[in-house]
């Protein structure tokens, strides 16, 4: 209460009616007294205080104030919405004698912004029966409700209201409108209602071509640059968020990637500046689309040419270094985030790099993130949990993800998929089958991350009748439709299992078309079982899937060499030669203080090459003076 007599003397000494005493009853000193409680209630909702909103709420009732200054109820009501107590709101709303449409709205815009969509629509058929007339903002917030909740009849009847009232003409009604039908799925309705607009704004045009980006199909008829180009020729320029619905969508082939390239152009040419006071979801894009092209230079540039870069900024980065399996990059930027620019991370970017630490610096790395998580109170985040076991599990520690992932608070798909791949992984088929049952125990039914998961794990494990069996009854009993991947897996387990006829009638009978990784396990069965002409014809279609691929080539040569063939070598080797085909050596890594040592086939590049070799040879002579103790023992 000291709380509130202090702002309230501050409120007073700040107002031209100081002399007037909030309990007056004259008409200038009541008039003072609405003054002053309604900056009251202002200061109180700015800062968020929900106790100063109570506070006065009650001054308001024991002045008897609140019941004759309806424009002060309706600021409670807005005021206790904004702290999000809706049902305050509703309490505030229900003292009103008379209510206006100001005090509809605020309680329905309320309503809509805390979620509880059912409400809203409740709230507006009392208005109705009220005879209280609806006008563009209570049908523009209704129409929110509706599309947020997926609520099509509700929308529909917002927009019957929006005719009868005549009210169709409002821009902004219209455009939530088409927010509404394009987030129900009910494209053609919203293209019909853009079409009738007799004045479209920016927002009618973001609208369009945002429900334009989220469509898988084309059913719609109409291309999202063929959108854009309307829309500039109707002379309404792209803002910002245009250029960021549609930078999803430039990938996958390089005409997309040149329209991407083209928006670039457009944001410095327009001055959408990243510069300075710059728009951070639109540096995202272009720093994830330049990223998903195999362009990360490109997408470095613009993030070092932005100054404003906040945490989003940053996790798009180390996307898009994970992405770019550029480990030892994304790890020295979550480093500078926090250290250069003062950034926290927050739950996207601790999920965005703990799959470079398992990749790049190991265990130790996984742990000084997973310290991170427990020092900052995000251990009962989901998602956090589910990246922290698939870490683990790839570091080499199965006892770290299974301890997390028994301590998780909550467990989703993705948690049981993630543990269950984890005993693929290290090859315990068994702990996994187990695990596998206890999940649809729970009732969680498997998707298709789960069934490559558990599949994975018999085929390593050599489970192979079991992992046939759990294959049979997901197709059969959860209805999953076999995909590449899955279909990968069986046929790597039949063909392990010595029945490579059966894996290739398996491959002639699938529903989805045979990809690299299903003849891949086909080839590698047949070198398993010594059976050349099933290994030849699979290399066959290997190369036809992957014809720039030099492993397949070399794979086809080593199969050719060990039949004695050398003509038909020379031809392959011939063949990757005219193609300009020349395979990549591999190569391990290792940290030591933070610096990472590289080593390829026979490399005498790095600095310690003489020494690590004595090392190596001393080895070798240690070995072999074992081997041979052993002989003679024996």
């Amino acid at each position: 209460m000291m709380r509130f007599c202090r702002l309230e003397r501050t409120i007073r000494g700040t107002c031209s009616y100081t002399t007037c005493s909030p309990a007056s009853s004259s008409s200038t000193s009541f008039s003072s007294s609405i003054d002053y409680l309604l900056r009251l209630v202002h200061i109180s909702s700015e800062s968020k205080s929900l106790r100063l909103i109570q506070e006065s709420h009650s001054h308001a009732i024991t002045t008897g104030i609140l019941t004759r200054a309806i424009h002060l109820a309706t600021k409670l009501i807005s005021a206790y919405s904004a702290s999000k107590r809706p049902c305050q709101s509703k309490l505030v709303f229900d003292s009103i004698a008379e209510k206006d449409i100001y005090a509809w709205n605020s309680l329905i815009n309320g309503f809509v912004k805390n979620h509880f969509y059912n409400e809203a629509f409740t709230t507006i058929v009392e208005m109705c029966r009220a005879d209280v007339l609806p006008d563009g903002y209570t049908l523009a917030s209704v129409s929110k409700a509706a599309a947020e909740s997926r609520e099509l009849c509700h929308g529909k009847l917002s927009h019957s209201m929006s005719v009868r009232v005549g009210l169709i003409d409002d821009t902004v009604l219209v455009n939530s409108l088409l927010s509404m039908y394009s987030k129900c799925g009910e494209f053609m309705d919203a293209k019909k209602l853009f079409e009738e607009m007799p004045e479209r704004s920016v927002s009618s045009w973001n609208v369009l071509i945002t429900g334009l980006a989220s469509l898988s199909d084309r059913s719609s008829g109409i291309d999202v640059w063929d959108a854009m180009k309307c829309m500039h020729s109707e002379g309404i320029k792209p803002d910002a968020f245009t250029i960021s619905s549609v930078l999803p969508l430039c990938g996958d082939n390089t005409l997309k990637f040149n329209h991407g390239r083209e928006l670039h152009g457009y944001i410095l040419r327009n001055k959408l500046d990243l510069m300075c006071n710059s728009d951070a979801h639109l540096g995202c894009c272009l720093i994830d689309m330049y990223s998903r092209n195999d362009m990360l230079d490109s997408g470095r540039y613009v993030f070092n040419q932005m100054q404003c870069r906040n945490v989003f900024v940053w996790t798009a980065m180390l996307n898009g270094c994970v992405r770019n399996r550029n480990p030892e990059e994304a790890l020295k930027l979550f480093c500078h985030m926090q250290l250069k620019d003062g950034i926290k991370p927050n739950r996207v970017s601790i999920v965005s790099i703990l799959p470079a630490s398992s990749m790049f610096a190991g265990l130790v790395s996984v742990k000084q993130i997973h310290g991170f998580v427990i020092r900052n109170s995000m251990g009962n985040e989901v998602s956090v949990t589910n990246a922290l076991i698939d870490a683990y599990c790839k570091s080499g520690n199965i006892a770290y993800a299974r301890q997390i992932f028994e301590n998780a608070a909550d467990r989703d798909a993705i948690s049981w998929s993630a543990m269950i791949s984890g005993y693929g992984i290290h090859g315990k088929g068994e702990e996994a089958v187990v695990l596998y049952d206890e999940m649809l125990l729970h009732g969680i039914k498997p998707d298709n991350i789960t069934t490559v998961g558990i599949l994975s794990a018999c085929t390593r494990s050599g489970l192979h009748e079991k992992g046939l069996s759990i294959y049979d009854k997901l197709v059969k009993d959860y209805k999953i439709e076999p995909s590449v991947e899955i279909c990968a897996c069986v046929v790597d387990m039949l063909g392990r299992s010595n029945q490579l006829e059966h894996a290739l009638s398996f491959i002639t009978r699938m529903r989805v078309e045979a990809g690299p990784s299903i003849w891949g396990a086909l080839v590698n069965a047949s070198i398993i079982h010594g059976n050349d002409e099933m290994r030849e014809l699979a290399y066959s279609y290997l190369i036809e899937l992957e014809p720039g691929n030099p492993s397949n080539y070399i794979s086809v040569s080593n199969v050719h060499a060990t039949s004695n063939r050398w003509n038909l070598v020379a031809g392959v080797r011939r063949m990757m030669r005219e193609k300009g085909l020349r395979k990549e050596p591999g190569y391990s890594w290792i940290v030591i203080d933070g610096t990472t040592n590289c080593f390829y086939v026979a490399d005498r590049v790095h600095p310690s090459s003489s020494t690590i070799y004595e090392m190596l040879n001393s080895i070798n002579l240690v070995m072999k003076g074992i081997v041979a103790s052993s002989d003679s023992e024996t």
